[in-house]
């Protein structure tokens, strides 16, 4: 997770950072240099707030397509020397990514360029990731003894093979060297490492770490709090919550109260997590104290225990503290959103405006508060959701606030729902695929389009089908 540099959401760069579908509208629209332009600044720096999960490189890869654009500033990027010294894989992660959606679309300088990569590049295992999806048998062979002499024939050399192939995300070029009959060399190698891969696997299941049966209450919260003397530090508090329920009896109920009241931060955070799960009576006032504790472990552990709280208590006990300003506040929001009653649409009505008046567009309980919005089909709630859809640098936010548009706001089909049809999320698209209407010209060309790309999500396609069926609703 980083920060990135997110423009205006009103100019042709925002709109692209954020994955919109009128940023691609927009860009058809511009003069091709300013469009070119602003794509390679949200390819070569990439704009998510969460690289991990949010998607960009087919969103990013179709425009490129559309503008004709050419390769020479991704290689410029891919090649630049700050690949030898930064080696962090959000650097070059998105421009690989695009490269391989680019080579799916026959774009041979995209596969050659992503092989060339893979051999000299500082994130080569990417660029074969990428590889291992789109090249043939015998450009993925080529590459094997390049890549495996990486690794220098010691020691340190081999383990750290055994671990690249061990956790390679697309198993298939190592299969292939490993039986690879015109490189026997390294085909040795790679079966070595492969054997070497499952040996440590199974060492590991040999020495497990952590509580043994026959534990006590205290053994466990104290193994819990030890973690927090190691270093690296080891936040145990979750899995030492499994291993109190595995242990703990009706006679220690006392013990863990305790516990939960003033215990050591890891202790406590474990205490206080195996009373909200098992809905002790005292679980909640614990969790009111502990959340005004200065100690940010005892405080964080006291809200997520609240949170992953299911009882009739928990949700009366949210509606006295949606109002309050500080973390326990927007968990009970939150569950409000998620969980609550229709007459409780008033309460997470106002939790929304207040949280994007405090806090932004951006606030982690939108995601919570938009679906809420979206459930309790709050109609008055459209105008905050419409400026969050907007504003947000979150393309997953902006999917939620597109679907709670949906349930709310009788101008979606015709408004958002139509943009949605190019968004960077698939779920978006499936989402307009479904609602965007169809008297707009330009939404049969993209539906029909979506249709066609092999590329596309099936669940996408399967949305656009439903449109264009014998079953389909008249227009």
């Amino acid at each position: 997770m980083f920060d990135p540099d997110i423009a205006p959401s009103g100019t042709l760069l925002g709109l692209l950072q954020r994955g919109r579908g009128d940023g691609t509208l927009h860009a058809l629209a511009a003069p091709r240099a300013e469009a070119l332009a602003a794509l390679h600044h949200c390819v070569l720096r990439d704009p998510r707030c969460d690289w991990q999960v949010e998607n960009r490189s087919l969103y990013y890869a179709r425009l490129h397509l559309d503008l004709d654009g050419g390769l020479e500033e991704i290689e410029q990027h891919l090649f630049a020397p700050d690949d030898l010294l930064d080696t962090a894989e959000e650097r070059t992660g998105l421009a690989l990514a695009v490269l391989g959606h680019l080579a799916s679309y026959g774009r041979d300088d995209a596969l050659l360029l992503l092989r060339r990569y893979a051999t000299t590049g500082g994130n080569w295992s990417w660029a074969l990731d990428e590889l291992a999806l789109r090249d043939d048998d015998a450009g993925l062979a080529a590459l094997g003894e390049i890549i495996v002499a990486r690794f220098p024939r010691t020691p340190e050399g081999e383990a750290a093979l055994a671990a690249a192939v061990r956790d390679a995300f697309e198993p298939r070029p190592w299969r292939l060297w490993a039986e690879d009959p015109h490189a026997p060399e390294t085909a040795a190698r790679v079966r070595a490492a492969q054997e070497q891969g499952s040996f440590d696997r199974w060492q590991r299941q040999l020495r497990p770490a952590g509580p043994r049966p026959g534990w006590s209450v205290r053994e466990v919260l104290d193994w819990a709090q030890q973690g927090l003397a190691l270093h690296p530090t080891q936040h145990r508090h979750v899995p030492a919550t499994r291993c109190l329920t595995a242990v703990a009896g009706p006679e220690d109920r006392v013990e863990i109260i305790e516990a939960a009241a003033d215990a050591p931060d890891a202790a406590r955070a474990t205490a206080l997590r195996y009373l909200a799960e098992h809905h002790d009576p005292q679980a909640l006032d614990l969790i009111e104290a502990a959340a005004d504790d200065p100690r940010e472990l005892v405080a964080e552990a006291a809200v997520t225990a609240f949170e992953r709280m299911r009882s009739t208590e928990a949700l009366e006990r949210a509606r006295g503290w949606i109002h309050r300003t500080d973390a326990l506040g927007a968990a009970a929001a939150g569950m409000l959103a998620c969980r609550g009653a229709q007459y409780d649409a008033p309460l997470v009505l106002g939790a929304l405006r207040r949280t994007v008046r405090a806090e932004g567009p951006d606030a982690p309980v939108l995601w919570d508060l938009v679906d809420g919005a979206g459930r309790l089909a709050i109609t008055c709630a459209a105008p905050v959701l419409r400026h969050v859809y907007r504003e947000t640098s979150s393309s997953h936010l902006r999917g939620r606030a597109a679907r709670a548009l949906a349930a709310t706001d009788p101008s979606f089909a015709t408004g958002f729902a139509v943009e949605c049809l190019w968004d960077c999320e698939e779920t978006t698209r499936e989402l307009a695929a479904h609602h965007a209407t169809t008297a707009d010209a330009r939404v049969v060309e993209q539906l029909r389009r979506l249709a066609a790309d092999p590329a596309e999500e099936a669940e996408v396609q399967t949305a656009v089908r439903s449109r264009f069926g014998p079953d389909a609703p008249a227009v």
